[in-house]
């Protein structure tokens, strides 16, 4: 699959394809039959099937501090969108300035001059350009104008399929990891490289890899068991998601413990799945206390994978 990053890398071979637009965040089945339906559409037109996201997304930008939790970054759906076979990912940066084309431009400059729009897969929500002027009504109309067609993504989703990211963050905030596997079809894991961290658990004999998240926040917060999959293996493992307030951390990060495991880590890409939680995050009065309730969480956390049926 072809990643085309920002406007000024859309080529003129580019041009000529079936097109969606949406966060997909998640990639889960209702986005999973869109997109198969799409890719069938686009090999009856002999076109590429082609998807658009914005990064970061609009609320991340107007605003950040309300904005829902990612259940997936652009690396998660890129991973997500190869594997079913859609030919190219566009991302389009952004920002404020992006925000004050007009609907007109998106349209005329980005939909039918760069791309060539023959078929439009869309929500009937879905609303773009300066003051969201644009919405799916315009679609169709210009559509009927510049010759392409315009269906939504109602129409190209499984009938009993009433899946929505919304659903998945709430049965995530949850913990409810059964349904959120069944929504998502494939367990939920956060994928980062492991960084250098301020080795804190290693003075009290829990050494943990530091993963960079590149979130503006995680769906999820507290202590879990987790599976750990680095290179060809993987590994039982406990993790904690969030701020770390015993040890005064501003910064909500993912630190994982993998047991029977002595090898370095840093600067590999772990996935880590989340099997169970385990606890809420608490601020604990001294290192002591910390080191004791790390150790019930580890025997916990061991009780739980051991029992655990392969996904």
């Amino acid at each position: 699959m072809e990643l085309i990053r920002g406007l000024h890398n859309i080529r003129d071979r580019h041009k000529g394809c079936v097109l969606t637009i949406g966060k997909f965040d998640g990639v889960h089945l209702g986005h999973q039959a869109v997109i198969r339906n799409l890719i069938e559409q686009a090999r009856n037109m002999q076109l590429p099937a082609t998807v658009m996201v914005f990064e970061p997304q609009p609320e991340e930008v107007f605003s950040p501090d309300t904005a829902p939790a990612r259940i997936s970054r652009l690396r998660d759906k890129y991973a997500q969108l190869r594997r079913l076979g859609v030919d190219r990912l566009l991302c389009i940066r952004f920002d404020r300035h992006f925000s004050q084309y007009t609907a007109e431009f998106f349209v005329e400059q980005l939909l039918v001059k760069k791309l060539g729009v023959k078929f439009l897969v869309v929500g009937d929500d879905f609303r773009f350009g300066k003051g969201r002027k644009g919405d799916f009504s315009m679609l169709e109309k210009e559509g009927q104008r510049f010759g392409f067609d315009v269906v939504s993504t109602r129409s190209f989703r499984l009938k009993e399929c009433r899946i929505s990211s919304t659903a998945v963050r709430e049965a995530l905030a949850e913990s409810d990891f059964e349904r959120v596997t069944a929504m998502l079809g494939r367990p939920f894991s956060l994928v980062g490289k492991v960084v250098h961290g301020d080795k804190n658990g290693r003075t009290i004999g829990f050494p943990t890899a530091n993963v960079l998240l590149n979130r503006c926040r995680a769906p999820v917060a507290g202590v879990f068991a987790v599976k750990v999959r680095v290179d060809a293996g993987e590994y039982d493992g406990v993790c904690n998601i969030g701020t770390r307030p015993t040890l005064n951390g501003q910064r909500s990060q993912l630190e994982v413990h993998l047991f029977d495991f002595d090898d370095s880590l840093y600067g590999k890409t772990l996935e880590v799945e989340l099997v169970a939680k385990i606890r809420n995050e608490i601020k604990f009065s001294s290192l002591q206390e910390l080191q004791t309730q790390i150790q019930n969480d580890a025997e916990r956390a061991r009780a739980i994978l051991a029992s655990h049926l392969p996904s």
